[in-house]
């Protein structure tokens, strides 16, 4: 079938896209403040990590949580509402005075920013065929290092200009604005009055009726789905290495190459907009081999395991003194993450109605969400012990070293995971 000329499908991504910008944006705002917050509160490595443990520790919980209201509400309720509660926890870290205040904060932003991608995959699961999913995945992903690019640029200019308490109102209040536009254009495929038939039935072109059903099941079903597991597998193992690069690398360039975090932080900048690549590049890659012939699973597990062997270089960062060559690598590992996400979290909508999207993607976010719940303690012993002995830098090869490994990891656990038995080859010959 050709590709329709109408093109309303990518005007209801660029809200996702926009969202997604938001999320992370709100997120990395607490990482490039944290010089400033631990003169401010007299915090140590071990404070710090208490604070990311709430966070993610709620958004483990909300990524089940939130994933299963949005199937049970709808993308367009079920996104609507868990922008607004991030957008005023993100606003409430301007107010609060201590950091017991801080964790509370955080676990408000956790719990309602879990929303974002369970909302994120099932829109694009109702808006796309399952040849352009992965494409369309990468585009909005890449939402996350856009944000990501933008906070190292703006919350110097507004922690110089107005202090850390307004960086997080004004930050926090984009959101808000973003739901005015939700709220007037987004709709299903199927409620739409401003999509063409010939749009949709390229829509819903490789898409069979019967497994589009919208009955719910009941969790305990879910998880006797392959593709539930090899999701989470692949969460549980590389979530907690994009949390460290997300809230540890400003620290990491202050620590090691003292960077002046107050200004506007060129290496971070060159590494989130890699980033930004290869969350593009990865969706493009996968659509184009699938366009190519390529069966669907065998595009998405050659482009995983591409970026899983791009993210190796960065175990080898010890032997490396230069900043620029570090910086660098970084952003391969960084962008090899984004390319390896965007495929990843397409795989559940290649296999499963739309009506179940969100439901997995909750289930296998939270999981990775809890193993990010113990890495950044891990990191914050790591951390604190190596400072304590004047070579912090040791402590982060070693973080670097576990990141280097745990991509190629994962991919071959999943790769046993969805392995046909032989009775299932038997039966298909």
């Amino acid at each position: 079938m050709q590709i329709p000329k109408t093109n309303l499908r990518w005007w209801m991504l660029s809200l996702v896209f926009l969202a997604t910008t938001i999320n992370y944006l709100d997120r990395q705002v607490m990482g490039l403040l944290k010089p400033t917050l631990e003169t401010e509160f007299h915090w140590d490595e071990k404070d710090y990590s208490y604070i990311v443990m709430a966070f993610t520790a709620t958004y483990a919980l909300g990524y089940l949580a939130m994933g299963r209201f949005i199937d049970r509400v709808g993308t367009k309720i079920g996104y609507a509402v868990s922008l607004v509660v991030w957008s005023l926890a993100s606003i409430g870290h301007g107010f609060v005075k201590s950091t017991v205040g801080f964790i509370m904060a955080r676990m408000a932003l956790g719990l309602s920013e879990a929303g974002n991608f369970p909302a994120a995959i099932k829109s694009v699961a109702e808006w796309f065929p399952k040849k352009e999913r992965a494409l369309a995945t990468g585009i909005f992903n890449s939402g996350a290092t856009v944000g990501a690019i933008l906070a190292p640029v703006l919350v110097p200019f507004i922690l110089g200009h107005y202090g850390w308490q307004q960086t997080f109102v004004w930050i926090g209040a984009l959101g808000l604005l973003w739901i005015i536009l939700w709220w007037k254009f987004y709709y299903t495929p199927e409620k739409s009055k401003l999509l063409s038939q010939e749009e949709l039935q390229y829509i819903k072109s490789d898409q069979q009726t019967q497994s589009e059903s919208q009955e719910k099941i009941p969790l305990s079903e879910l998880l006797k789905y392959k593709v539930t597991w090899s999701f989470a597998i692949g969460k549980i193992m590389t979530d907690p290495i994009w949390y460290f690069f997300m809230f540890w690398l400003p620290a990491y360039f202050s620590d090691v190459f003292k960077m002046d975090l107050t200004k506007p932080s060129i290496p971070l900048i060159v590494i989130y907009s890699g980033t930004t690549i290869g969350s593009i590049g990865g969706g493009y890659l996968s659509s184009f081999l699938i366009k190519k012939g390529w069966a669907i699973g065998r595009a998405r597990s050659i482009v995983m395991l591409l970026f899983a062997l791009m993210v190796v270089p960065v175990m080898f960062s010890k032997y490396v003194e230069n900043m620029w060559i570090i910086t660098v690598i970084i952003a391969f590992a960084t962008a090899a993450h984004q390319g390896w996400g965007a495929n990843l979290m397409t795989t559940v909508g290649d296999r499963l109605p739309n009506s179940h999207v969100s439901s997995v993607i909750g289930f296998g976010g939270m999981l990775g969400s809890a193993a990010g719940i113990i890495f950044p303690l891990f990191i914050g012993v790591v951390l604190d012990t190596f400072k304590k002995s004047g070579n912090i830098n040791g402590g982060y090869n070693i973080i670097f070293f576990i990141a280097g490994i745990s991509y190629v990891a994962a991919w071959l656990i999943i790769k046993l995971i969805n392995r046909k038995s032989v009775t299932e080859q038997l039966n298909k010959n």
